[in-house]
């Protein structure tokens, strides 16, 4: 059965199984662990997984897929297959006691689904995932550079990275225009009240190019109280923001 990528689902789907081994040992798979992957597409990862994991949750949004991935996965019980948006899913009931996100992420949804489930998903403690390269380089960037922003900030509090592998284009079909890289990250912690932090992170960057009070002000933050530092975003390390949450709490 063909099938064709659709380009507005940011679908570019892995064909080169050598990248496996890279993802298995970036993700550290054991036979008790329950994985959570999303955007399966031809299940090629998924297929990998289910034979070293104890349970995988895939959820894909494309329900074009459903035959392909059905077919594929036949004969594999610790699969439960899910079609629906993750962005728009609850996450933890579809993939109940899930400790590791291991996915070869649509290129359109990457950044606000890790960022949703640093704290979205509690129970997760390692992130083993496909995503364009310089989406992979913004994770962990650091201070007043070009890639630095909020989601830098959100998973450098919560978590540190493990591992880190370049790849080529060439494993995908569609052939991307970009290159990919495979990163992964193990979770440190969950900062108190990180709803809020993520509020004035988010804030913070909002308006990048303007000074921190006002770009805070534009995004309807109350600074009227509050002691600021006269610098943009790009300047502050995530631990300089958790000062910044506490003062604006």
């Amino acid at each position: 059965m063909s099938v064709r990528a659709k380009k507005e689902l940011g679908q570019h789907f892995l064909v080169d199984e050598n990248m496996l081994g890279v993802i298995g040992r970036l993700a550290g798979l054991g036979e008790s662990d329950i994985v959570l992957e999303i955007g399966p597409g031809l299940g090629v990862l998924t297929t990998f997984l289910a034979d070293r994991v104890q349970q995988v949750y895939a959820v894909e949004l494309d329900v074009s897929l459903g035959p392909r991935l059905v077919e594929r996965l036949a004969g594999r019980p610790n699969v439960e297959l899910r079609f629906g948006d993750a962005l728009r899913l609850d996450l933890r009931e579809a993939a109940p006691g899930a400790t590791k996100l291991v996915a070869n992420l649509p290129y359109n949804v990457a950044t606000p689904l890790i960022a949703e489930s640093l704290d979205g998903l509690p129970e997760l403690q390692l992130w083993c995932v496909m995503v364009q390269r310089e989406v992979a380089d913004r994770f962990f960037a650091v201070p007043s550079t070009k890639a630095y922003g909020a989601v830098s900030v959100l998973i450098q509090l919560v978590a540190e990275r493990t591992g880190f592998h370049p790849v080529s284009r060439n494993v995908f079909r569609p052939r991307p225009n970009v290159d990919s890289a495979v990163v992964a990250f193990r979770r440190t912690g969950l900062p108190d009240d990180f709803a809020h932090v993520k509020r004035i992170v988010e804030a913070a960057f909002a308006h990048r190019r303007k000074k921190l009070v006002n770009s805070l002000q534009l995004a309807g933050v109350d600074v009227s109280d509050a002691n600021i530092p006269d610098v943009r975003a790009e300047e502050l390390t995530p631990v300089d923001f958790l000062e910044l949450a506490r003062t604006l709490g």
